[in-house]
């Protein structure tokens, strides 16, 4: 395979702006993910002033921005306000609060309202039923599964982001996202069930131009790593020699 021939949309997930804004030239990119924990590593401070910047420079590509209320008045709030910065905005809803109370009425209301919502944090197929549900079909939608956190647990991801997807058949405009891949297997995988959309990380990023790479050589060059690590930092060792097929006597 070569990076070619995915047909999944690859969206990249950070808050460094000037990350963002490099990869917005690169055409592999079809889209932008982030959440208020990247933001805060980031060191963002301003949430409002850090997206219209994003948004000023980034206008024909997706981009999430995720609500941070609690309580579903203000989450509703927070999420009409961010839809309001551009016509390619996606608003993340989480699919609970912090007290585990399933966000549906917010993400309902939002939904039949034309705003594009991006469902956040889901890990099972229920979840995912349960969103579908309140979606309308004429509003564009992500739902994001976190197969990564899934894998964490010791489980295959794969059957749950499958069911998934014959989910969300009968809505034409909802998409499901592969959140928080671990690593670039992570993207055949996707790609090979259909998923429409993985997000990657800057470290998965780096390895896309291993896609296809072959195998005789990678072990090659893994080869030559060690040894000329191995010189460059000067290790040496003792050893006694002895025979014409250089063994070292017990």
């Amino acid at each position: 395979m070569r990076i070619d021939d995915l047909t999944i949309k690859i969206f990249a997930d950070g808050a460094d702006i000037g990350a963002m804004l490099c990869l917005a030239t690169n055409p592999l990119i079809r889209g932008f993910t982030t959440n208020p924990t990247l933001m805060r590593k980031a060191g963002i401070t301003d949430y409002r002033a850090f997206a219209l910047e994003v948004l000023d420079a980034i206008t024909a590509r997706p981009v999430s921005f995720e609500v941070f209320a609690d309580d579903f008045p203000t989450m509703e709030a927070q999420a009409r306000e961010i839809a309001s910065w551009g016509s390619n905005v996606n608003v993340k809803i989480p699919v609970t609060n912090t007290a585990g109370i399933f966000t549906g009425p917010v993400i309902q209301r939002l939904s039949a309202a034309g705003v594009a919502v991006n469902v956040t944090a889901l890990t099972t197929a229920r979840q995912v039923r349960e969103v579908a549900n309140l979606l309308d079909p004429a509003t564009p939608a992500y739902i994001s599964v976190f197969a990564g956190r899934v894998a964490d647990t010791g489980v295959d991801p794969v059957p749950i982001m499958v069911e998934a997807l014959d989910i969300m058949a009968h809505l034409p405009k909802a998409e499901l996202i592969w959140a928080s891949p671990r690593e670039l297997l992570n993207v055949i995988q996707a790609d090979r069930i259909g998923c429409h959309i993985i997000t990657v990380t800057p470290e998965i990023l780096g390895k896309l131009g291993l896609i296809g790479k072959d195998l005789d050589e990678y072990s090659l060059e893994t080869v030559k790593m060690f040894y000329n690590d191995a010189r460059a930092a000067s290790f040496t060792i003792q050893t006694r020699v002895t025979g014409s097929m250089g063994a070292v006597p017990a």
